[in-house]
């Protein structure tokens, strides 16, 4: 077998393709979430999205090339969409899988001290001066706000994306979710936020009503409220039990509220609203919150409703308000999230997946076991020393945890119920694609035959992933298509494809076919970097891609170079700096990666593609970027790591390029700026180490003028 079909989660894959493969199931999980039918909930959906936008950042993808929406965020088909007065906003969190420079762990409590040192500095507080938090659960459900007028439901709006989201007032009335008006609330307009959900024995109940149909039960509490509000058909919503805790005033006019989120609760629930007053807590400082929080994880097993987390809020509203917002998150409160679940189940064997540059994965089969909201089969091993440094064997009960709460991944193995007789799992020595040899560099397994069916899939699929040349419709099930039914090999095949041949293939019909090649041919003018990125050679990922387009300009020139440096002509090898030592033609490019890169591209199957993509009026010259110099920009070489609060790491990374400037991945004496951002890594060390001028997003901004 060479690879797992249909997983339910992602495998972790140190290649490239690990973008576009997220990127095709976000897409999946957006489409069912709009026709009622979610396949995920949120919170994965959320930790899924905010990976996606890490590996995009890493990988330098342009915005206009991205996704930009979630779960519920796109429009969905019948429903009116209304922009929201005040923007619904996610938190920012706190993460037990955080770690510090040195890539030690940070402690939670670490955590809250930080955000709440940044908060006390943002209001100018005195030492003495105490800054409560007002801690709650985090609930598991569907954002929902709430416009009251005169005291009477008049509208209830999805969060979509933040920004504006989908009228759903006639599915919550029907649902019976909230309050139709609120008591003692006779004038003026309220805008509340709350969080619908169905409780856990309410669930029960609807599936079993749903299975004594016939009917298909649903996956869980989340997915199944998720569906329920987007259904036209309001029939039956109030039998099934949806609820909704309100947590929040957004705005008001003409309407008097307590000042602090603990009295406001209680107001709320003085209006006939159901809130979780009675399970909160107000701290003196981040020790007291953090020692509730870690109480309520242990207890939360007992609730009727699923929570994945906590949320901590200034408690003083009028302090809150001083605290502003980012455009992405608000200042005044934190999510601070639980350990990841671990759940035992049986290991029944051990597959391996064959990747586009043929690393050869590991790749658990298990018992399915429900962990963290969803049913998993199948979990990463990483790659063959990892599984051997584990001693992991089939037939072992082991312990799966979601990595980042995303990611399936065996952490270790119950050796108190290992079976008699088991052996340990034998690395492959030929690939179970092609039965081609296979070699080890580094940790990894590789198979040696370029002409080997599960990498000519892959490569093809990466080729045309967003990363790379973005066509459209050209997914996982058509290139099975094109490989088993057109003979399809190569790249610059796919630019020979009539509309007559793919709308033979299965699934595909004329419209699709026709579509399909109108995307094939607006592809051909990404240009050399784009081109460079789809060819899965390895160590040529997005920002070295750009950077030998920039270098060379066209594929004539980067070709004719690879010759003379595989040949070893003394010119090349000597405009390769050597690692360690100064940067030479290609800032950031090693001689180990050298050897690896243009080896790759002068090998004759790599000509004959360069060759076939010509022909067929590919564009292989660089695009060229209009630059308006910035003082103290321009020339210098910035190196970005972590999270900055606003500015992606594309965004970022084109403004310093269109100010002038040069964005490099390693820190050198060169290096003219750090910009360091929540999460930041070895680099921020490497540059306090060399003293490197360090900004932070606001400090990047001054410099490059606003």
């Amino acid at each position: 077998m060479t690879r797992p079909d249909a997983l339910p989660d992602a495998l972790p894959d140190d290649e490239p393709e690990s973008l576009e493969r997220l990127t095709d199931r976000l897409r999946a999980y957006e489409t069912a979430y709009r026709a009622g039918t979610p396949l995920v909930d949120d919170a994965t959906f959320d930790a899924l999205f905010e990976r996606y936008q890490a590996l995009a950042d890493a990988a330098g993808l342009a915005d206009d090339a991205r996704l930009d929406a979630r779960p519920g965020l796109e429009h969905a088909e019948g429903f009116e969409t209304v922009a929201h007065r005040v923007p619904m906003l996610s938190l920012e969190k706190l993460s037990p899988s955080r770690k510090d420079d040195t890539g030690a762990p940070l402690s939670m409590r670490s955590q809250l001290e930080s955000w709440v040192a940044r908060r006390r500095k943002e209001l100018d507080l005195l030492p003495l001066e105490q800054l409560e938090l007002f801690v709650e659960p985090k609930i598991d459900g569907i954002s929902v706000s709430l416009t009251y007028e005169a005291g009477r439901l008049v509208r209830a709006v999805t969060r979509g994306d933040g920004a504006e989201g989908d009228v759903i007032t006639t599915q919550v009335r029907a649902a019976r979710a909230v309050p139709e008006s609120l008591v003692g609330v006779s004038a003026g307009v309220v805008e509340l936020r709350g969080e619908l959900y169905l409780p856990r024995s309410a669930f029960s109940a609807h599936n079993a009503r749903l299975l004594a149909r016939g009917e298909r039960a649903l996956a869980n509490p989340r997915n199944g409220c998720a569906g329920l509000v987007k259904r036209k058909d309001t029939s039956g919503l109030a039998e099934v039990g949806i609820r909704c805790f309100l947590y929040q005033v957004a705005w008001a006019e003409g309407v008097s509220l307590p000042g602090r989120q603990r009295a406001l609760l209680a107001w709320l629930e003085a209006c006939g609203a159901e809130t979780y007053l009675a399970r909160t807590h107000v701290a003196r400082d981040a020790e007291d919150a953090v020692s509730f929080c870690e109480a309520f994880d242990r207890a939360r097993g007992e609730l009727d409703y699923e929570i994945d987390g906590m949320v901590l809020k200034v408690d003083d509203l009028a302090l809150a308000a001083r605290l502003g917002a980012t455009g992405h998150h608000p200042h005044w409160g934190v999510a601070y999230k639980f350990p990841p679940e671990r759940r035992p189940t049986r290991l029944l064997g051990v597959t391996v997946q064959v990747g586009k540059s043929g690393k050869l994965t590991p790749v658990a089969e298990l018992e399915p076991v429900a962990l963290s909201g969803t049913v998993v089969s199948r979990a990463s091993l990483h790659n063959f020393p990892e599984l051997a440094r584990k001693d992991v064997r089939v037939g072992d009960v082991v312990r799966v945890e979601k990595a980042g709460e995303i990611i399936p991944q065996v952490v270790d193995v119950v050796l108190s119920e290992r079976p008699e007789g088991t052996s340990k799992v034998e690395w492959p020595t030929r690939c179970p694609a092609c039965e081609g040899p296979v070699v080890a560099e580094e940790v990894f397994l590789y198979c040696t035959n370029p002409g080997c069916p599960a990498q000519v899939r892959e490569r093809l699929v990466h080729f045309a992933s967003r990363a790379a040349m973005a066509i459209d419709g050209l997914g996982e099930a058509v290139v099975d298509g094109l490989a088993s039914e057109l003979g399809v090999r190569t790249p610059d095949e796919l630019y020979g494809l009539t509309e007559a041949a793919l709308a033979k293939l299965p699934r595909l019909g004329e419209k699709s076919a026709r579509n399909l090649v109108r995307a094939i041919d607006a592809s051909r003018a990404r240009g050399l970097a784009k081109v460079l990125v789809g060819l899965s050679v390895r160590h040529l990922g997005e920002t070295m891609s750009d950077a030998l387009a920039s270098v060379f300009g066209s594929a004539e020139a980067l070709l004719d170079f690879a010759a003379r440096y595989v040949a070893g002509q003394p010119d090349a090898l000597e405009a390769v700096a050597p690692a360690g030592a100064r940067p030479g033609l290609v800032e950031g490019l090693g001689r180990k990666s050298a050897d690896v890169i243009f080896g790759s591209l002068d090998a004759p199957a790599m000509r004959a593609v360069f060759a076939g993509l010509a022909a067929r009026g590919v564009d292989l010259t660089a695009r060229t970027v209009a630059v308006a110099v910035v003082e103290g920009v321009a020339g210098k070489t910035f190196v970005l790591t972590g999270t900055l609060p606003t500015l992606g790491r594309a965004e970022a990374t084109a403004r310093i390029k269109a100010a002038g400037g040069k964005v490099s991945g390693s820190v050198s004496k060169k290096t003219g700026y750090v910009v360091a951002g929540a999460d930041a890594g070895s680099k921020l060390t490497d540059a306090q180490a060399l003293g490197v001028t360090i900004l932070d997003e606001d400090g990047l901004r001054e410099l490059l003028g606003g």
